[in-house]
């Protein structure tokens, strides 16, 4: 478990394709970020539901501050550094961040019939 001051990436641990996302990321991370599928987690503990983490993606903060969606890919991205910053920084930058914002919505719909996808993906 993270300390409270680290920075984690919460991400569905039922859903292949987030998992395989999740382990991209979290090979690109300093080691002081952490990522964890939201069934290992005090939810509480963050300040989010089951029905929030079962639909998106969160990144929470040093701060403890949570950004879902395509911002918590965002941050996790400029987390990463080197160039995974500036994309991450574009991410989170009008207009780019309209598109990601997009982007996340489709992709998270349709997370299921993406490579790795199982039903267990599907959002309900």
């Amino acid at each position: 478990m993270a300390a409270p001051n680290e920075p984690m990436l919460i991400f569905d641990g039922d859903c292949s394709f987030c998992t395989s996302s999740a382990h991209w990321i979290r090979d690109r991370l300093p080691k002081t970020a952490h990522v964890e599928p939201w069934q290992r987690l005090d939810l509480d503990a963050f300040g989010l539901t089951e029905r929030d983490v079962t639909t998106a993606a969160y990144w929470v903060d040093e701060r403890g501050k949570n950004y879902r969606g395509h911002r918590s890919i965002g941050k996790a991205l400029m987390a990463a550094g080197g160039i995974w910053k500036a994309v991450g920084a574009l991410i989170l930058l009008p207009p780019f961040s309209w598109l990601a914002a997009l982007s996340y919505a489709v992709i998270a719909k349709n997370r299921s019939r993406l490579p790795g996808g199982t039903p267990e993906c599907k959002l309900n």
